[in-house]
């Protein structure tokens, strides 16, 4: 679960996190760190590793017991979020590119090593390929390279999807067989 579970999706809203969290610093170097949120929920809210970020944008409900046809009602209504948020962010940074998360779901698989924002991507269950924009325009900042990512899955048929947003100060780029 997410700090976004029990949220309704909001275009502008999920806008708006993706235009915080490109203003947020990005570490360059150090550990992976989940962040939760405070007790009673401590919910996933951030990772934060070397070179970047990811966030919960969109939580959907739990999907234990759902089965079809109100489980792929509960897919497509996932994929139509991305879709609307992807139309919304191509409009303002052109073209996207897809990153597929196969590769480091068979790597977490085989517990092979992998790059460490495909490692958080995996720790937090997030094996939805990634659209990605990049480099994208960060403010007033000049000199600052930032690459976008989105996606929405889950782990199993019964848990949660969830939509996230990586923010990374390096290309994200599919790894390599």
């Amino acid at each position: 679960m997410s700090a976004r579970a029990g949220e309704v999706f909001d275009t502008d809203r999920v806008v708006s996190d993706i235009e915080a969290l490109l203003a947020q610093p990005v570490p360059a170097a150090g550990p992976t760190i989940r962040e939760d949120e405070p007790v009673p929920d401590g919910e996933w809210a951030e990772t934060r590793g070397e070179g970047f970020l990811i966030i919960p944008l969109w939580e959907g409900k739990s999907l234990t017991g759902v089965y079809d046809p109100e489980w792929t009602e509960a897919v497509e209504a996932a994929e139509a979020h991305l879709a609307v948020l992807v139309q919304e962010l191509h409009r303002r940074w052109g073209t996207h590119r897809e990153v597929a998360m196969h590769l480091p779901l068979f790597r977490k698989q085989a517990d092979e090593p992998m790059p460490p924002l495909f490692q958080a991507l995996c720790d937090n269950d997030s094996y939805g390929d990634l659209t990605v924009w990049g480099p994208v325009p960060v403010g007033d900042e000049l000199g600052v390279d930032r690459w976008v990512g989105i996606s929405v899955g889950h782990s199993d048929g019964d848990a949660p999807l969830v939509m996230v947003a990586v923010v990374s100060d390096r290309p994200i780029i599919e790894l390599e067989e």
